[in-house]
């Protein structure tokens, strides 16, 4: 390896240009100049998992202090205890224990409150400052506490045993009176050592701030102490950022024992640092050594925690992204020397560099990476003046800026001719000193510091040599230096292959116990970095790229996003789809378009998530502390958005942006999906989410572009048409509801319309459904008052819907022999009709039902006298219009108590059916089985079926519930089957969705679309795949018990009741995520054709049976099929 043998990166750059040195690294480039995809090798995906035990539940309302800190549990108990408000809270770490500090205002007086969790006796050595905090003056007589001494100016106070109730503590309290004093400096002293803060005096200001508020910013979903601790510390921290770095030390400490969010914590505030939010330097002068001793403290504190703390690694990362490298001895002294020799060598002691070199030597920081580069920039362009301003500009470095510091910069650089050549080689060999320190991410450097180099002295200076990492091989070796020859390339495909090749070479030594881990870490942050600004820089040179290059982009991308990530399966999975997508591609197989769209939807619903994850969990701390601190409200805005923006996640969004439409060319999917294809006029409004005004009425025709649609929604009164970016699927609760009311319902592909149609909110629009889409013109606004689609589904015109009132029929529990019309709903009956009559290929899970009136009789028991009374209580407020007290409707039916004869009747005739009855595993399993049949009693009042039946104008109380008790087959997929094409109306063809686990994903809001397929009612055999899956993920279930709903107000001639109750599993079901490329119904064409003919077979057959379309629900279960309902299709 010649950097191991001495040679200087500059050397080795100049022999690599001029071929002077052939090794493999450069037989490698050689081939990537030349042919395709040739470095970067396919590795297993487990290699890139990270997949820790789930995270401690945090509340969203609040985080709850650590359990394990017997002062943070006392802190809130003091807190919220009587006797005067707290205002300020402070905690500090000394090392082997904890020292909480706070502030009350009782009455007139200030109150401090001291205590510690050390255990050996321990003093406070104390004073007071009146004028500045650098005062240290004796407290008056009046208000020492007893037991102290006075020294020395000074007053000497005992902690005394227990605080707040616990005895492990110690504490003290200080009662000021009306103080002018503005704080109290102070050191520990037990036993013979002192005890400082971070080797200064302890400061607590005594002075309650007047702190900004945001609206939101109330500190739910934070680690609040914490982020008060860091507001408090501010003041110190802006005196320079040896003092920042100090500070953020001491509170990591504190933050590494509070999970995710208290890292969360520490990243905020060093992200508004390195943004330049809050001041680097304030009437301090600090050495360069002092600044890169205390980043090297920080970031050796961060390595630890990258190292003990797995799942949190992601977070660790994006701090250290945030901070220099920092480093012991010579390397920051290095920044003060190198300038003095600059100017010695060059002739250039005065003017802009003198200003320059007084502020490197009072005051350096990342600002000086900047204007470094910029002087460069400057001279290597023949000394054009604009060229400076722009590269300081660019990185937020303004004229306004320069002047603001300790040590003002305000003059312009001015240099001879002769002078360039100097400048340019020692500003370079200067610019790597300061990224040493301030830039522990840039690329250049993080290699240098990898590889290792030698600095030659000169002058006064001494050499300096870093030596090369131990354990990094030969090929990573090769790897990095190919990148730095890449790095500018025009063409980024072969530096993409480098950067993600070097990553995964170098993931088992960051995996690992290195004594160097800081720097891998360092050069893991540049390499991740630069794969986005290739990306940046090469997208539009994928214009007219072949699909295939595109989605070889896609792969190297979530291949580098993954090792970014913690927890990161789901990605994981999406990259195998993408491995098994790029086979497709390559061998041109048929469909390949198609199933590369499920994939591109699949992969933006776990971005989605991941953008989500992060909005959750950074957004509230920015917005908190960012109102403490005084951070423009912009920055606070846009916190969250710009961590993402900075990371692998958005260069993923853009490829899959780019191949999107080249897909859905291919594929013939065209820019929609019609849903439910209705010709409408109406005014446009747009909208966020339509569960959100699901209940609202539009008093006049409307058309809703929603980015949101889950699809469970109801489609609200006056709405003549959805148009969504989102993808419910077909046969989802909001697609039958939009068919069954005649309003147009599509999904839309193409942003570009989407925002034409934003654009023309307000304004009327004829809508039509084609053969290729859907078309949209203006019109005039009377065009659609006067025309036939007035309010349509307006409440005015529906017609009343009358349900025939159910009773109990004297029997808590009947069998599928005994089901009819007046006992139970369509639901039971109609299964219970399929016995017997259909194929034995096509299974029915046994059943048995607690039918109609079994619920208003156990309410009306003596043991549920109270419980009734509640019940009247609340509907009677519901009636009158408050609707809030439905979910206590629901609360309160969870109270019921199970009469004997209700327990004795349904046991027989489960066991009469053989099947298993709860209560022989135990009384637990049977109340979970009874919570289960009240969950679905308490569906006659959740809010979406309430408001559904109350536009039709169905009286609440004639709605009864019965309930079908099913075996639960543990099933491999779930189904739907339309036996008439609901998107053509084709009544020859059937049209069927399925997905991998129980059916909940399918006919819930689960995000994500289900594996679609048509056939023909001629050739079942012959089933046309239109849509592959793009659900992340499945349900799965024990072999268990479901409770259905089973109302008289279901299946009802022009009303789509179905879907509007529970049904209730008696155990939990199981979330995994899906990995469609080793699922035998996409991969194994056979068993696809196989089951897919299995189930159109079965629909047509039912189907014939009814005689009359149907909507069938059914499970497959190693290869065989069962049918768990059916009812007419609406």
């Amino acid at each position: 390896m010649e950097l191991s043998k001495g040679i200087s990166l500059a050397e080795l750059r100049k022999k690599l240009q001029s071929g002077g040195t052939q090794t493999k690294a450069d037989a490698k480039q050689q081939n990537i100049q030349t042919s395709k995809h040739i470095l970067h090798k396919r590795w297993d995906p487990s290699y890139l998992l990270n997949k820790f035990p789930e995270r401690m539940a945090e509340s969203k309302d609040s985080v709850k202090l650590r359990n394990s800190s017997a002062i943070h549990l006392a802190a809130n108990v003091m807190e919220g205890s009587n006797g005067g408000a707290v205002f300020q809270k402070s905690i500090f770490n000394l090392g082997d224990g904890m020292l909480l500090v706070l502030l009350k205002n009782r009455g007139d007086d200030i109150q401090v409150i001291l205590a510690t969790d050390i255990r050996e006796p321990i003093a406070l050595h104390w004073g007071l400052s009146l004028n500045s905090a650098k005062e240290w003056l004796m407290p008056p007589l009046s208000i020492i506490p007893k037991a102290s001494n006075v020294v020395d100016g000074s007053c000497d106070t005992p902690f005394v045993k227990g605080f707040s109730g616990d005895t492990s503590l110690q504490s003290l309290e200080i009662n000021l009176g009306k103080s002018n004093f503005i704080g109290m400096p102070f050191v520990l002293r037990s036993g013979g050592r002192w005890i400082k803060n971070s080797g200064s005096d302890f400061y607590i200001s005594l002075k309650a701030k007047d702190k900004k508020t945001l609206k939101s910013a109330d500190g739910k979903g934070t680690v609040k102490f914490l982020l008060d601790s860091i507001a408090e510390k501010e003041r110190d921290a802006e005196r320079s950022l040896m003092h920042r770095f100090n500070i953020a030390t001491e509170l990591t400490e504190t933050a590494k024992f509070e999970g995710e969010l208290g890292l969360v914590s520490i990243l905020v505030w060093m992200r508004f640092m390195a943004t330049r939010q809050l001041t680097w330097n304030k009437n301090y002068n600090v050495k360069p050594r002092e600044i890169s001793t205390a980043q090297d403290k920080l970031t050796d504190l961060l390595r630890r925690i990258y190292q003990d703390q797995p799942n949190n690694r992601e977070f660790v990362r994006l701090i250290m992204s945030t901070i220099g490298r920092g480093g012991q001895g010579d390397v920051g002294q290095r920044i003060r020397d190198e300038i003095l020799v600059i100017q010695r060598n060059n002739d250039c002691k005065g003017a802009m560099m003198e200003e320059w070199h007084q502020k490197l030597h009072n005051n350096t920081s990342p600002d000086d990476v900047v204007i470094c580069q910029a002087l460069l920039d400057y001279i290597k362009n023949n000394f054009k003046i604009d060229m400076y301003w722009k590269t300081l500009n660019m990185n937020g470095v303004t004229k306004e800026r320069l002047a603001s510091y300790d040590r003002p910069i305000i003059s312009e650089p001015s240099f001879r001719s002769d002078q360039k050549e100097g400048l340019i080689r020692d500003l370079t060999a200067y610019l790597r000193t300061l990224k040493a320190v301030h830039s522990g991410a840039d690329l250049e450097s993080a290699i240098a510091t990898c590889l290792g180099y030698n600095a030659q002295g000169d002058d006064f200076m001494g050499g300096f040599q870093l030596c090369p990492i131990r354990g990094l091989s030969h090929e990573l070796a090769g790897l990095l230096k190919a990148v730095l020859e890449h790095v500018e390339d025009k063409n980024v495909g072969p530096l993409l292959e480098l950067l993600v090749e070097s990553r995964l070479e170098l993931r088992p030594l960051l995996l690992g116990q290195h004594e160097r881990l800081k720097d891998l870490i360092f050069l893991d942050l540049a390499l991740d970095s630069t794969v986005r600004t290739a990306i940046e820089r090469g997208y539009e040179g994928l214009n007219n790229a072949d699909p295939l290059d595109i989605i070889y982009f896609i792969l190297l991308v979530l291949e580098n996003l993954s090792l970014s990530s913690d927890n990161n399966e789901d990605l994981i999975c999406c990259l195998k789809d993408w491995y098994h997508t790029h086979d497709l591609c390559k061998s041109n197989s048929d469909q390949w378009a198609l199933y590369a769209k499920a994939i591109v939807d699949r992969t933006r619903l776990s971005l989605t998530d991941r953008v989500e994850h992060y909005q959750e969990l950074l957004q509230p701390s920015a917005e908190y502390l960012g109102a403490l601190l005084g951070v423009e409200q912009w920055a606070i805005k846009i916190f969250t958005e710009e961590i993402i923006r900075a990371g692998s996640a958005a260069s993923l969004s853009l490829l899959l942006n780019r191949l999107d439409p080249i897909l859905r060319n291919i594929a013939n999917l065209g820019h929609w999906q019609i849903i439910s294809p209705v010709e409408v006029r109406g005014f446009v409004t747009i909208i966020d989410d339509l569960l959100r005004v699901q209940n609202k009425v539009y008093d006049r025709p409307t058309i809703l572009v929603a980015n949101r649609v889950k699809g469970e929604e109801e489609i609200p009164d006056g709405v003549v048409a959805v148009l969504t970016a989102d993808m419910p699927d077909v046969l989802s609760h909001v697609s039958v509801r939009a068919r069954t009311c005649k309003v147009c319902f599509a999904t839309c592909f193409d942003q570009k319309i989407l925002n034409d149609f934003r654009a023309k909110e307000g304004k009327a629009l004829l809508i039509r459904p084609s053969s290729s889409g859907l078309t949209y013109s203006e019109i005039n606004g009377t065009d659609v008052l006067g025309g036939c689609a007035i309010l349509s589904s307006s409440n005015e015109l529906t017609p009343r819907i009358f349900l025939k009132k159910k009773y109990f029929a004297g029997t808590y529990a009947v069998s599928a022999d005994e089901f009819n019309g007046e006992l139970v709903g369509s639901k039971s009956f109609n299964i219970a009709y399929l016995r017997g009559k259909v194929p034995s290929w096509i299974k029915v899970p046994m059943s048995v039902a607690l039918p109609f009136g079994v619920f208003e009789n156990v309410l009306s028991q003596d043991i549920n006298k109270d419980v009734a009374n509640k019940i009247t209580a609340l509907n009677s407020l519901v009636t009158k219009g408050d609707f809030s007290k439905l979910g206590d409707i629901r609360e309160t039916v969870l109270q019921l108590r199970a009469p004997f004869q209700l327990i004795n009747g349904l046991k027989a005739k489960m066991q009469n059916a053989k099947m298993p009855w709860p209560g022989d595993e135990g009384e637990k399993r049977w109340q979970q089985a009874w919570m289960a049949i009240k969950e679905v009693w308490a569906s006659k009042w959740n809010e979406r079926a309430y408001f559904s039946a109350r536009k039709v104008k169905i009286e609440h109380n004639d709605l009864c519930m019965a309930v079908l008790v099913q075996e639960i087959i543990n099933a491999d997929y779930a189904f739907v089957i339309h036996t008439t094409n609901p998107l053509s109306g084709n009544t020859s063809e059937i049209y069927a969705e399925i997905v991998k686990g129980l059916g909940e994903t399918l006919v819930g809001a689960y995000p994500g679309r289900a594996m679609s397929f048509v056939t023909n009612k001629s050739a079942l055999q012959s089933p046309k795949i239109v849509g592959y899956p793009s659900k992340k993920v499945g349900l799965f279930i024990k072999q268990s018990i479901i409770f259905r709903s089973d109302s008289n107000g279901e299946d009802l001639e022009g009303y789509a009741g179905a879907g509007l109750y529970d049904s209730v599993p008696m155990d939990q079901e199981e979330k995994r995520l899906i990995d469609y490329s080793t699922d035998k119904l996409i991969a194994d064409r056979d068993f696809q054709y196989s089951i897919l003919s299995k189930i159109g077979t079965a629909g047509n057959v039912i189907e014939k049976l009814y005689k009359r379309a149907q909507d069938i629900e059914g499970v497959i279960k190693d290869g065989e099929l069962y049918i768990v309902q059916t009812r007419p299709q609406m």
